[in-house]
């Protein structure tokens, strides 16, 4: 982990801190191809080089979410669009217990557009 990305994480009041680390744990555990960066001041993850999702916290409520870059493609009633066309997110209540589960599958889905040639990857 770099200065940038591990200051933006031990900046973070707890408990969303530690819940933004497992975040981030879970996302790096998806595959060998997962790179961290940061971008626009929050902690990115690429599949062999292409961003696919990014952690972040809301303004208003300062919790924890996962935004999928193309979430678009991706049917979870889980993930909320807004106002947004291409991506979507997943909030995370920092005081209880992960669903890990369904974020793994959720991030799954995800890589597999990068996977399947849905979305196309950098040569």
């Amino acid at each position: 982990m770099n200065d940038q990305i591990q200051h933006y994480f031990l900046s973070k009041e707890e408990p969303n801190r530690d819940c933004l680390l497992a975040l981030r744990s879970i996302i790096l555990k998806q595959d060998i191809h997962i790179t961290e960066t940061q971008k626009w001041g929050m902690p990115c993850y690429c599949y062999k080089k292409k961003i696919f999702c990014y952690l972040w916290t809301d303004k208003k409520t300062t919790e924890p979410y996962l935004l999928l870059v193309e979430g678009k493609h991706l049917d979870f009633p889980e993930l909320e669009e807004g106002q947004r066309s291409r991506m979507k997110i997943f909030r995370v209540n920092p005081h209880q217990d992960l669903p890990i589960e369904r974020i793994e599958n959720i991030l799954q889905k995800a890589l597999d557009l990068y996977k399947t040639g849905i979305i196309k990857l950098k040569e």
